[in-house]
């Protein structure tokens, strides 16, 4: 902290904002390791859609992953994305993640299909996108402005070019399927056919 004791510097938010994410990831991990040991136990603890008793499990699910590749697709952008939200101060931050998490887990309570299990810090990962890209526009920040549109376009740009990539290949596969379908030779030989 400053001199005066009541206001962080710039450099001690940083700090303190790098050492609660790779904490809070260390967590992640350290959790999917006790999972994987107890059998999968905790896992249980994901949502399970409009049971009454799945209520509790809201917050928990978003610290829950199932398998180690889930908390490692989830690591960098929780990481990157916490990280600079919660240099807006740890308090503020704290509430919005517990906003966010609590928001997330009641939408896939009420919205997700039945009879699933979901679980992982997908939804706080787009809801820090979604706060980093309106907050410095919101509080007239050119510096929050400039954070929003970096964000918006590393992170943006891979969710568009994944979207685009999996509209290409329905598309292509479609395409595929007809060519085939109207061929009237039956599969084609890549399909193991005539």
């Amino acid at each position: 902290m400053s001199g005066s004791g009541l206001e962080w510097s710039r450099t001690d938010r940083a700090k303190a904002a790098a050492k609660l994410m790779v904490g809070w990831v260390a967590l992640l991990w350290l959790l999917e390791v006790v999972d994987v040991v107890s059998g999968h136990a905790l896992d249980g603890l994901g949502i399970t859609p409009r049971e009454p008793s799945e209520l509790v499990d809201v917050v928990p699910a978003a610290f829950i992953h199932f398998g180690f590749a889930h908390v490692a697709a989830n690591s960098v952008p929780l990481l990157v994305m916490g990280f600079l939200a919660a240099l807006g101060g740890i308090r503020r931050f704290a509430a919005l993640c517990l906003a966010i998490i609590v928001a997330d887990g009641l939408g896939v309570w009420l919205v997700a299909p039945a009879h699933t299990n979901t679980a992982g810090a997908s939804g706080l990962i787009f809801g820090l996108f979604g706060f980093l890209l309106v907050s410095g526009f919101v509080e007239r920040r050119p510096l929050g402005v400039l954070v929003g549109l970096l964000v918006g376009a590393v992170w943006g740009g891979s969710i568009l070019l994944g979207l685009a990539l999996l509209i290409v290949t329905i598309a292509i596969y479609i395409l595929g399927r007809n060519r085939v379908r109207t061929s009237g030779k039956g599969f084609s030989s890549a399909h193991g056919g005539s």
